[in-house]
């Protein structure tokens, strides 16, 4: 285990990269920021990262909500937004560990869904797009773990830590020898419909890339409520990030931060965690 990786996943940030708008005024403040993050992936050289996502109703829509799913495919391809699949290499998976994912996280009392095909959208290419740039191919294979913060009940912020803390018991228990990072995704504040769209809070935004390292413990237990009042009803991505922080030890440092406001019409966090 390497680290852990936590970073928005706006749609827009992918356009731009795709659209090589990256350094137009209004994009390039943001993507100075994930210069370090790229350096990161580079020095660290991840064999696989999980990858912490939500679907956006592209493999799961209100028929079908698994509270929490894991990919044990080989590949995943680009999915088709209603726009086309943007123009990206396919996902090379790791089956082998994906179902080692899964049957540790089961048998560790967690109701996981094992997905073995489905195409990914935004919230999962996205990152990989700010942290890796525009490769002819990826430079690690994926694992993704998908979580439904869309329809309530969603997992709570305590859940989704125990969750990273019995994914961590599962990489250290892979007998292969790969290097391992966890990708937590979505965030930070943003809505995006109704009266308050268009709404940030950076104070609130700043105190919880704070408390990833110094009070993780009271991200754990902040209400649904509370993201939703100060952080906008999307906001509650955010609660993907203490999977990946969960999976690191309890003593952890931060390595690198990005805040950005506005990117599209939200606010934009990027940090990276090591442990101690």
């Amino acid at each position: 285990m390497i680290g852990s990786l936590c970073t928005s996943h706006v749609p827009a940030i992918g356009v731009a990269i795709d659209q090589g708008n990256t350094e137009d005024p209004y994009w390039k403040p943001l993507f100075d920021g994930y210069g370090p993050a790229r350096d990161w992936i580079k020095e660290q050289k991840p064999d696989v990262v999980i990858l912490v996502f939500n679907d956006h109703a592209t493999v799961f829509d209100l028929d079908v909500i698994p509270t929490f799913a894991i990919g044990t495919a080989d590949d995943y391809q680009p999915a088709d937004e209603g726009w086309g699949p943007r123009p990206i290499p396919a996902v090379e998976g790791y089956g082998e560990f994906g179902w080692h994912i899964a049957e540790s996280l089961i048998l560790d009392e967690f109701d996981i869904t094992v997905v073995n095909k489905m195409d990914v959208d935004h919230g999962l290419t996205v990152p990989l797009s700010i942290t890796c740039g525009q490769p002819e191919r990826w430079p690690f294979k994926v694992v993704p773990l998908a979580v439904n913060v869309v329809q309530y009940p969603v997992p709570t912020g305590n859940r989704c830590f125990n969750l990273g803390r019995a994914i961590r018991r599962a990489i250290d228990a892979f007998d292969k020898d790969i290097r391992v990072a966890v990708f937590g995704t979505g965030g930070m504040s943003h809505q995006l419909h109704g009266e308050r769209a268009g709404l940030t809070n950076p104070e609130w935004d700043k105190r919880f890339l704070d408390d990833l390292t110094h009070d993780v413990d009271r991200l754990r237990q902040i209400p649904h409520i509370e993201y939703v009042r100060e952080t906008g009803a999307e906001g509650i991505e955010t609660v993907m990030w203490l999977i990946a922080r969960g999976a690191l030890g309890e003593n952890v440092r931060e390595v690198y931060r990005h805040y950005h406001v506005p990117a599209s019409n939200t606010a934009t966090g990027l940090i990276i965690l090591e442990e101690n």
